[in-house]
């Protein structure tokens, strides 16, 4: 099982922007689909978005970050990326991303990585 490595967090005042790397995304021939989700404090983890990385049908979004987020992958780097744009406080969380059942936020790994921490001031 193939462990994906989340990077490119930080603080920054609410309208700014950030870019999410998640890398080794196709290292392990079974993986199809990847997915971004994120946990604030004291809540669940959520789904944020989710891609094909064979580039068929369209990405997957939260319904709190469309138009705002954008899900993109990169095969030859092995790497998918999360373009957060018009940030918000509340979009303030750990990020994870992870291989995911295709069609679903169902995760298929068996743990999460360390995640990058997003932080937006008010």
């Amino acid at each position: 099982e193939v462990q994906l490595a989340e990077s490119g967090g930080g603080s920054v005042q609410a309208g700014g922007s950030l870019r999410l790397s998640c890398l080794g995304a196709e290292r392990d021939y079974r993986t199809k689909c990847v997915g971004w989700f994120r946990q604030a404090p004291g809540k669940r983890r959520e789904g944020v978005a989710r891609i094909r990385l064979d580039g068929t049908g369209a990405p997957v979004y939260a319904d709190s970050v469309k138009g705002r987020f954008t899900i993109t992958r990169d095969t030859p780097m092995n790497a998918v990326y999360l373009q957060m744009t018009n940030l918000k406080p509340w979009d303030t969380a750990m990020y994870y991303c992870t291989v995911v059942q295709c069609g679903t936020w169902e995760s298929m790994s068996s743990s999460w990585g360390r995640g990058t921490q997003v932080t937006v001031s008010s």
